[in-house]
């Protein structure tokens, strides 16, 4: 079925994209993630890849030509498509659309002519003043649905420069640096650090100093209710603990309040940040229990991050029990009844969105692939010899998990059914080998991709997967470095893990489970010698890979890895 692609917002502000050039043509055959158009922005030139794969039937705005967002862009489809409604309704859309603006402008002229003939308003709350600009949370990666910041680099009253990085924001896919397309003063910050919000709410506000920066926020809501600031919500930076608006709020509208606290000012109320406050609510603390380390004893974050409840002693009472016996018996030893005393508590963590992609992802796979699971044990003799070889060379390390990699590459050559992905009508066997490694980080797993790791050496996969595996950690990893992988290895055998099962990495078929080198006894030639073997568990969706074809997989690897030099062929 074809695809419609429109013209992409690739910035905040941007409304208009021109074509600089298009790096396909009308039926040229697209892969998802080729780059199918540069596009000039309102700020850059930037390169457009493809999210669908087929052939590109129709290319809707030529080069050097300039379109709104979201009108007709080109389409993509299978070849011979009829693709002729597509692009009528795609062409009434825009006319409608365009013709809606007109009318609009045109109301709007005509509203702006009386109103300024009958003299009865110059109010324009409802415009952003010249030199300030809103900016919004961006889309960072094609699947960003909602951003969190992780880090502020600026604070309020700081001056900004254009190309200066402003924040560090964590995707569904990574974290990185957002930076500033403005300068001026950062006047506000609408996210505080570890907050969320969906892509284009508003992030921050830059311009120039004595901004009325509420009136802009109020310009901003269509109902025309100005939105609290957050300008203050760094953790540097609390807010002053009440605003003229507050002092005339009911108690009963407030819901931590006390008639009597020791964090608590003359009205009742307690003194803390709205941060403060947040997490408070967030993590069920008591305000009235937490010390305020701030002016007069005011509540601020760090106070209730760092806050422990603390354990009420209950006194138990024990009581000896004993039991009359005859005289001439000796009396049992006295029994005391003991009752443990403690406070149940839990933690609540915030999940990061790596988690919460991560979690969506693996369940969509475990629901939607029939898993099964084959084992193989491998002597791992000749490939620690092998392998000591090797890292006997100069500035060479290579592990065994590249081994690993290396082998099942191989492997894959000759098994192509297990380098596929199941599509519906069509089961798609892909010609090129990208081998995703599995790399845990602090909030989850992260799996970098490995381009056409059959065509690399041992010591070229040693090197780029250390690469990899650290921009990991560091969060560092670009979308780029993640997508299109045709089989993935994950390796728990560092933690002394001999076996386990994995969760296919979609759209994969199979995912390979790496367990440790263990020394044990082994038969050989009818006697019974030391050994060192490994299992290796194949994940298969039997959708596309059955049971005879995984296992003829496996005994490949099995052989590569028995008999390293077959490798270096």
């Amino acid at each position: 079925m074809a695809e419609v692609v429109n013209m992409p917002r690739l910035s905040d502000t941007m409304e208009e994209g021109v074509v600089a050039k298009w790096l396909k043509q009308k039926g040229d055959k697209v892969a998802e993630g080729e780059i199918l158009a540069e596009i000039e922005t309102d700020k850059a030139t930037m390169e457009f890849e493809s999210f669908h794969d087929g052939v590109l039937l129709h290319i809707g705005v030529e080069e050097g030509e300039g379109a709104p967002v979201d009108t007709l862009l080109a389409i993509i489809g299978e070849e011979g498509e009829d693709i002729n409604d597509l692009i009528k309704n795609s062409g009434k859309e825009n006319s409608s659309h365009g013709k809606t603006e007109e009318s609009e402008a045109v109301d709007s002229t005509k509203s702006t002519s009386k109103e300024e003939a009958s003299e009865e308003t110059d109010d324009d709350d409802s415009e952003v003043p010249d030199g300030v600009e809103v900016v919004t949370m961006p889309r960072l990666s094609d699947t960003m649905e909602e951003g969190t910041v992780s880090t502020w680099l600026k604070s309020v009253g700081d001056d900004v420069k254009e190309g200066e990085i402003l924040a560090e924001i964590e995707t569904d896919k990574a974290t990185m640096e957002f930076e500033s397309f403005y300068t001026g003063k950062l006047l506000y910050i609408g996210i505080a650090e570890g907050e969320s919000a969906p892509v284009d709410d508003v992030l921050a506000v830059i311009g120039p100093e004595g901004t009325d920066v509420d009136k802009v926020l109020k310009s901003l809501k269509p109902e025309g209710k100005s939105s609290k600031s957050k300008s203050d919500s760094s953790s540097d930076k609390e807010s002053e603990p009440f605003s003229e608006e507050t002092k005339d709020v009911p108690k009963a509208t407030t819901s931590l309040e006390l008639d009597v606290d020791e964090n608590a000012d003359e009205q009742g109320r307690i003194l803390a940040s709205p941060l403060a406050k947040k997490i408070a609510e967030d993590k069920g603390i008591d305000l009235r229990k937490v010390s305020g380390s701030g002016d007069h004893g005011r509540i601020v974050k760090k106070d209730v991050e760092n806050f422990k409840p603390s354990v009420q002693a209950v006194e138990v009472k024990t009581e000896k029990v004993s039991i009359e016996e005859p005289k001439e018996k000796p009396s049992l030893p006295v029994a005391e009844l003991y009752t443990p005393v403690g406070e149940e508590s839990f933690e609540d963590v915030k999940n990061s969105q790596m988690r919460k992609t991560i979690a969506k992802r693996l369940l969509e796979s475990k629901n939607s692939a029939p898993h099964y699971y084959l084992n193989i044990e491998v002597d791992m003799e000749n490939a620690m010899a092998s392998r000591s070889h090797i890292n006997d060379m100069p500035d060479v390390k290579v592990s065994f998990n590249d081994l690993v990699i290396k082998a099942s590459a191989m492997a894959l050559r000759k098994h192509p059914q297990v380098n596929s992905s199941w599509d519906g009508e069509v089961t798609k066997i892909a010609n090129h080998i990208h081998v995703g490694v599995a790399v845990a980080v602090d909030e989850g797993l992260l799996v970098p991709v490995l381009k056409f790791a059959d065509q690399q050496s041992l010591t070229q996969i040693g090197s780029n997967v250390k690469n990899l595996a650290g921009k990991a950690k560091n969060k560092k990893l670009q979308p780029n470095e993640m997508e299109g992988s045709t089989f993935t290895v994950s390796n728990l055998g560092m933690f002394g893990i001999t076996e386990f099962t994995s969760i296919i990495n979609q759209p994969n078929s199979a995912i390979l489970s790496v367990g440790t080198i263990v020394e044990k006894p082994v038969v050989k030639k009818g006697e019974i010698v030391v050994g060192h073997t490994m299992i290796l568990t194949l994940a298969c969706d039997h959708r596309t890979v059955d049971g005879a074809t995984g296992a003829k997989f496996l005994q490949t690897l099995k052989i590569y890895l028995e008999n390293p030099v077959t490798m270096l062929a």
